[in-house]
């Protein structure tokens, strides 16, 4: 830390308890001058011939031997420093009294038409020669100013300390050592407790955020400027300045990183909260998603401008595919019915939507770029979000409040994203189904229609069809579609892409749409067997075992290439026929439907209880099946 010294004579100002300060020397003192609750004893003639003030008070007084200057900066301290100048004795000026003494001198009018070398000049001096050209000293009086308002910002105390922060900061960091900073921690070689350190000292590497930790001493007020000073040099990276309105905001908001605000002046974190939110650079990603979201919950809490709110959702939409499912995860405040705030969510799909649409208007005229990357940006991040979304709706979907309205909502937003698998998605739908049981059966068809069987892993298949919470028609697809999954996957094929004779099992309008076999309509998803249909498929079902379990004790030494070939080839032709036989019977009842729509309940469930008996034996052969798969991929 810089310091000056002043004066060469001893320091003779004594005390007489607490209001009582006089100088012990021979000859008496003729002055009494009452600052705040002190009163010092002083000589007329050194005080008067530096303080031009001082002359006109004693001039003005018919009592000339005692004054009041109350108002003065600083109070009785500063004016120790002024009144100590004027005997010669030593004064230490360094960056904490600095900015008292200079304003307490104005005061006085200690100005150098009343005497060469005065005060003011003096200080002046030293302010610009070492205060400001050091950044920590820089950083401490650029604090004290705040004490000494109006008088600091008069005097231009601020405005030179605020330039000379932020020129400093700007600095490239190859020219910057690290006795800049103050509050940095050292190096375990500076201080000695590195054990592989040679005792050699060598150029350490400043990194472009040191001066971050520093500025999260400042008040709010004098931060703001200094970072919009620091923008307006334009020589600092936008995520430095990030970086540094969010380690300032996670130092002055207590309870910011884990999404509550715990206790204090709620009028001064929601001060903070706006300024900060106003202060966060334009460019993408140069604050966290995470840390956006943080902020976004903290502004709803403390009921924040309402302009702020919106510019963070902005900001969150943009970078919405850089978020995690924990960040998204914001409650509602306590006494509401629901755990998760999932509009809020549905907000940020939104805006992120509309971005998106908007970009792509925007680059309408950029061939050039798309030719060379056509949509490349757009569709990683629309991936992105569509598996973020997933996995926020598994988590929301164990609430029990969740209305299946909001589910399906902001699932059908991302249903048309890019996604390399749709297990995200089954998830979502399964914990959904298994946390509120009692949906009925058109509810359950409808949340079912967001995925698509054919982009299920093989893991996924494997659980949907032991899965007894899914519509029977959704594991009769999963059933059909594993197998050309599985032999697309053998070939190296992206998509699979089912036969021809299996296609024609399916039901009408349930291949080839963007949304695959889950679009198809309520009569689709109600077929009806006979009871020898049912039979035959058990009874073929029955021998596939037999000869599954015949085969595997006669070559158990078979390679693992032969039982994946094998694999492959797991659905018998005679299943087929028996499922192309139920969609076929479904056909013919769908068009006799149309002159005759009333049906039993006893009917109805005994073509349940038919369908179930049917999926289950199936079941219990493909799930072997597909274990067996899984074993060899492994």
């Amino acid at each position: 830390m810089k310091f000056m010294k002043l004066g060469s004579k001893p320091d003779q100002f004594q005390t007489d308890g607490d209001t009582i300060r006089y100088v012990a020397t021979e000859l008496a003192t003729d002055l009494v001058i009452t600052v705040g609750d002190v009163k010092f004893y002083v000589h007329k003639f050194p005080l008067l011939s530096k303080s031009s003030q001082l002359q006109k008070l004693v001039a003005g007084t018919s009592d000339n031997d005692e004054i009041d200057i109350h108002d003065i900066p600083g109070g009785p301290a500063a004016f120790e420093i002024c009144a100590k100048f004027c005997y010669g004795m030593v004064v230490t000026l360094n960056a904490y009294n600095v900015v008292a003494a200079r304003c307490a001198a104005e005061y006085l009018e200690m100005y150098e038409n009343v005497e060469k070398g005065n005060l003011i000049y003096k200080i002046d001096v030293f302010l610009t020669s070492s205060i400001f050209r050091s950044w920590k000293d820089s950083v401490i009086v650029l604090q004290t100013t705040k004490s000494f308002l109006p008088w600091s910002e008069e005097l231009k105390i601020v405005s030179h300390c605020l330039d000379s922060v932020a020129t400093r900061a700007s600095t490239d960091p190859s020219k910057v050592d690290w006795s800049y900073t103050y509050n940095s921690n050292k190096l375990p070689s500076e201080n000695g407790h590195d054990p592989h350190w040679n005792g050699v000292k060598k150029q350490q590497t400043v990194p472009q955020d040191w001066w971050v930790e520093d500025l999260c001493d400042l008040q709010i007020d004098l931060y703001k400027r200094v970072i919009t000073t620091i923008k307006a040099k334009g020589r600092m990276p936008a995520d430095v300045i990030g970086e540094s309105l969010k380690a300032y905001a996670l130092r002055r908001i207590p309870g910011l990183s884990k999404g509550t605000i715990q206790g204090g002046d709620l009028l001064k974190y929601r001060y903070l909260v706006d300024t900060i939110a106003r202060l966060l650079p334009a460019e993408k990603s140069s604050v966290p998603c995470s840390f956006l979201l943080k902020l976004l919950q903290a502004s709803i809490m403390l009921e924040c401008e309402e302009t702020g709110r919106r510019e963070l959702m902005q900001k969150v939409a943009q970078q919405l595919e850089e978020a995690t499912v924990a960040d998204l995860l914001i409650r509602y405040p306590t006494g509401e019915t629901a755990v998760y705030n999932i509009d809020i969510v549905h907000d940020f799909v939104e805006q992120f939507v509309m971005q998106e649409h908007s970009a792509q208007i925007d680059c309408a005229d950029a061939r050039e770029f798309q030719e060379i990357c056509p949509g490349f940006t757009s569709d990683v991040s629309k991936a992105k979000v569509a598996r973020l979304v997933d996995g926020y709706l598994a988590e929301a979907a164990r609430d029990p409040s969740l209305p299946l309205s909001r589910f399906l909502d902001l699932a059908e937003m991302v249903s048309g994203f890019p996604r390399s698998t749709h297990d995200g998605i089954y998830r979502a739908i399964d914990m959904y189904l298994k946390e509120h049981p009692g949906l009925s059966k058109s509810e359950k068809k409808r949340i079912c229609r967001l995925m698509d069987c054919r982009k299920l892993s093989a893991e996924a298949c494997a659980h949907a069809v032991q899965n007894e919470r899914l519509p029977l028609r959704v594991v009769v697809q999963v059933l059909f579609f594993e197998p050309a999954r599985a032999a697309a996957a053998a070939t190296g094929g992206n998509t699979p892409d089912l036969p021809g004779t299996v296609r024609a099992m399916l039901p009408r309008g349930s291949y080839g749409s963007s949304r695959s076999a889950t679009t198809n309509s309520d009569e689709d998803w109600d077929g009806d067997q006979t009871s020898e249909e049912l039979k035959d498929l058990k009874g073929e079902l029955a021998a596939l075992r037999l000869r599954n379990k015949g085969r595997g004790d006669s070559e158990s030494v078979g390679t693992a290439n032969d039982a994946k070939s094998n694999t492959e080839k797991g659905t018998p032709k005679k299943v087929k026929k028996m499922f192309s036989k139920l969609w076929t019977s479904k056909d013919r009842q769908g068009e006799n439907s149309s002159s005759d729509t009333s049906e039993s309940p006893a009917s109805t469930s005994a073509e349940e209880t038919k369908e179930t008996a049917l999926v289950k034996v199936a079941r219990q052969t493909t799930s072997n099946q597909m274990q067996k798969k899984l074993q060899l991929t492994r």
